[in-house]
């Protein structure tokens, strides 16, 4: 996830390469920009030909591109921000059944409680494991007393899920915990699993590849079919108009790719290493235990 910097000047606004799209796309948009300047050289001296098309097509064409572009990267965020509200409810619910083993089991000793809280970090770092299709770290699942046998399962955070809810209630059992009590540790657990269902379903339906072929075609159709538009109208300033223009398009194209995955490592996906400290630290914090530090961003890049 980009850090933005606080209150950043015009200059930074207009000239930052950190945090912005142009590293995805300025091959694309120098190609784009060298095909106008050649269009532009050549324009009437090669056997006096002009090919020159009309400011009609690419109105309408432009505005149906516009309208495929803003439909495909909000469904896109909304894929990111269903991902962000997900992750959300799991920092939740492992601070309520944190707090609900200190209230509602108070007869259960430090050793036992911290294993619970773990288990529930050991949750979230196997599902972030699973969503980006990475190695597990032994030596954090070691230290965070999680079985590294998990790892063979098909789906690890799932099998650890299944763990939790046998030793969660054998704790409200063996501390004579309420009916009641039992009942909302279990609700909780529940929305853990909703979450990975949620996190899963995400992951396992892309946006229908299809429709995104169809969308990247007429973009680079668009833009290198415009120069053709502009010749005759602003002559040698065609590429730059070209250059913003394609800009536009080719940024906005590869936004909602980035986005539309928002558990991959690209700088505008989700920070789910920084979200796993953040998990730890918070279920740590409410049993008084020392907790690691937060991660920070490096080059405005929170990973």
């Amino acid at each position: 996830m980009i850090i933005r910097p606080q209150n950043p000047s015009a200059a930074t606004l207009l000239f930052s390469l950190k945090g912005s799209i142009i590293p995805a796309i300025w091959r694309k948009v120098l190609f784009t920009v060298l095909v106008s300047a050649g269009v532009v050289a050549v324009h009437g001296t090669f056997f006096s030909f002009k090919f020159i098309l009309t400011a009609t097509p690419f109105t309408l064409w432009g505005l149906t591109l516009a309208i495929f572009l803003g439909f495909r990267n909000t469904v896109a965020y909304q894929r990111y921000w269903e991902a962000r509200t997900l992750w959300g409810e799991l920092l939740i619910v492992s601070r309520n059944l944190t707090r609900q083993t200190l209230s509602l089991m108070p007869a259960l000793s430090a050793a036992p409680r911290k294993a619970l809280a773990l288990g529930l970090v050991g949750f979230g770092y196997l599902l972030k494991f699973q969503l980006r299709g990475e190695n597990a770290d032994l030596a954090l699942l070691a230290r965070l007393e999680v079985d590294a046998a998990l790892l063979n399962k098909q789906n690890p955070a799932s099998a650890q899920l299944g763990r939790l809810g046998p030793q969660y209630l054998n704790a409200a059992r063996h501390t004579q915990a309420s009916d009641v009590a039992q009942m909302n540790i279990d609700q909780q657990l529940s929305r853990l699993s909703y979450v990975l269902g949620g996190c899963e379903r995400i992951k396992g339906t892309p946006i229908p590849y299809p429709y995104i072929l169809l969308l990247h075609r007429t973009v680079y159709v668009y833009c290198f079919l415009l120069p053709f538009c502009l010749v005759d109208s602003i002559g040698w300033f065609t590429p730059l108009a070209v250059c913003i223009l394609s800009y536009t398009f080719f940024g906005l194209d590869a936004l909602g790719d980035q986005i539309s995955d928002p558990f991959d490592t690209l700088p505008n996906d989700l920070p789910l290493d920084a979200m796993c400290r953040n998990l730890e630290i918070a279920v740590l914090e409410l049993l008084d235990e020392p907790t690691p530090e937060g991660l920070r961003a490096v080059d405005g890049v929170l990973l």
